[in-house]
């Protein structure tokens, strides 16, 4: 049980990294929640230092929780704590585990008075490394939406909203045989309903007409 405590601590901590403090401080001499929304993650970071710095912070966000999937849970060792009664080995299990705690880190970081990002770049860095086709299409669905309507809040949520839709019409509809697919849809439905938690300002503001746009063209 120690050694799982460890994994989940650490993930946290990567996690929590606020890399859209770091780059907003290191390139642009800002405390980045002193600007725009105030929010650390990457959309903020995009709106206030261009496209640029904003794709760098999603990017930096994304790894995060890949790391605490890919590397972090290999320093989990021995039996499970408890019985693992999903369709996962032990490890795998403890690589969900990591990936969750890698999202939580993101939005209550310890390092900016636990404020932090929305969880949508880390989540995808977590999910990319367990349903890859799943999110390379969620991806293409918020490219696709963040270009016709220069939001990337509903971007985000729409990417996030449309992971468990799309795992449920391959698995159900096309037959596509998911890998844990039941253990993981539960996982992305919890994922989703943390994003659109997350954006709930962005939502209002959304309704209201009132949400702040992108542009691609010039730094804001």
């Amino acid at each position: 049980m120690l050694n799982l405590l460890v994994v989940i601590l650490l993930s946290y901590l990567v996690g929590s990294i606020p890399s859209g403090m770091i780059i907003a401080r290191k390139f642009g001499n800002i405390n980045i929640k002193e600007h725009g929304s105030g929010n650390v993650g990457g959309t903020n970071v995009f709106r206030v230092m261009g496209w640029k710095f904003g794709v760098s912070v999603i990017l930096l966000d994304a790894l995060k929780g890949a790391i605490a999937v890919i590397f972090i849970s290999r320093l989990y060792w021995g039996s499970f704590p408890f019985p693992n009664q999903t369709p996962f080995d032990d490890f795998t299990l403890v690589q969900i585990i990591a990936g969750i705690t890698a999202v939580i880190g993101h939005i209550w970081t310890i390092f900016a008075d636990f404020k932090g990002g929305k969880g949508i770049a880390t989540g995808l860095g977590v999910l990319i490394t367990i349903i890859t086709l799943d999110i390379a299409l969620a991806l293409a669905i918020f490219v696709i939406v963040v270009t016709l309507s220069k939001y990337i809040s509903l971007g985000s949520i729409s990417a996030a909203v449309s992971i468990p839709i799309i795992m449920i019409v391959r698995e159900n509809i096309f037959g596509v045989d998911i890998q844990g697919y039941h253990t993981i849809l539960p996982f992305v439905i919890i994922l989703a309903l943390m994003v659109i938690y997350t954006h709930r300002s962005n939502i209002i503001r959304l309704l209201n007409g009132n949400e702040n746009q992108i542009s691609f063209s010039k730094k804001k």
